[in-house]
């Protein structure tokens, strides 16, 4: 298309009318949770130090509205520009790891279970006709959701990988609007809305920032903790380029154990 992803963000914001003072708000909250979640040592067993390195250095304790504010825009330059380096998620340097194993595997080695993966998703749309670079995941996650037989709203976390703040925000547009659910979820009833109190809890990729190919495992490991140590069932949903998005369910050891006596 000759657009970059933070330009094709844009047109989806516009789409969307997600306006800039609630992308900056959802940073906002991103990087006060995020903080949060250092401060109460939430952090500690999800990392491992390297080089003297602990923390990430993007996160911003200090972030404040105001500040958020007074940022130029960075992909639209005219007036109709809401995307700037606040509200867009940072590309940054990184690693990290999940082990997947069978439940007998982690059970002869005494490893603990944080997490049952039960449904993955993958999709796509056809972002060159203008469905939406970064909107795929709105499909994968109704998919899925048909062959779990759960709705939106049966979920104790979700975990949305915020590439853009207008990401996140057109993608729970998408799943409350009508028409949206009609053309291209292929449902007469739209999937809703979801708790925002729920949504990414202790922060995600706008104050944490986006190590290409470790935040999909980086999200894992964060939902897999949640569950672990609040039992419950979390959704994962992140868009990648090329209009494809990755969806998936985690179950924690109780969630499934009690599915599996029903």
């Amino acid at each position: 298309t000759g657009l970059s992803m933070g330009q094709h963000c844009e047109l989806m914001a516009r789409e969307w009318k997600v306006g800039r003072a609630e992308q900056d708000r959802f940073a906002f909250e991103s990087h006060r949770k995020g903080a949060e979640a250092y401060r109460t040592g939430y952090m500690d067993d999800l990392l491992v130090p390297t080089a003297g390195v602990f923390r990430d250095n993007n996160l911003r304790e200090d972030i404040s509205l105001d500040k958020l504010a007074t940022l130029k825009t960075a992909f639209d330059k005219s007036d109709k520009g809401t995307l700037t380096a606040a509200n867009s998620t940072p590309m940054t340097d990184g690693a990290a790891t999940v082990l997947l194993a069978s439940e007998e595997w982690a059970a002869a080695r005494g490893l603990p279970i944080q997490s049952f993966l039960t449904y993955t998703q993958t999709s796509a749309n056809n972002f060159v006709a203008g469905e939406g670079l970064l909107m795929a995941p709105t499909i994968a996650v109704a998919k899925m959701l048909q062959r779990a037989g759960l709705t939106l709203q049966d979920f104790d976390f979700y975990e949305i990988h915020e590439a853009f703040a207008a990401q996140v925000l057109a993608t729970l547009k998408a799943w409350e609007d009508p028409q949206y659910n009609r053309t291209h979820l292929g449902r007469d009833v739209p999937l809703g809305s979801i708790d925002r109190a729920k949504l990414n809890v202790r922060g995600s990729s706008l104050a944490f920032g986006h190590p290409f190919a470790a935040t999909g495992a980086r999200v894992l490991g964060n939902l897999s903790k949640l569950l672990a140590d609040n039992g419950g069932r979390g959704l994962i949903s992140i868009c990648t380029a090329g209009g494809m998005g990755v969806a998936a369910i985690l179950e924690s050891a109780r969630q499934s154990e009690a599915r599996a006596a029903a």
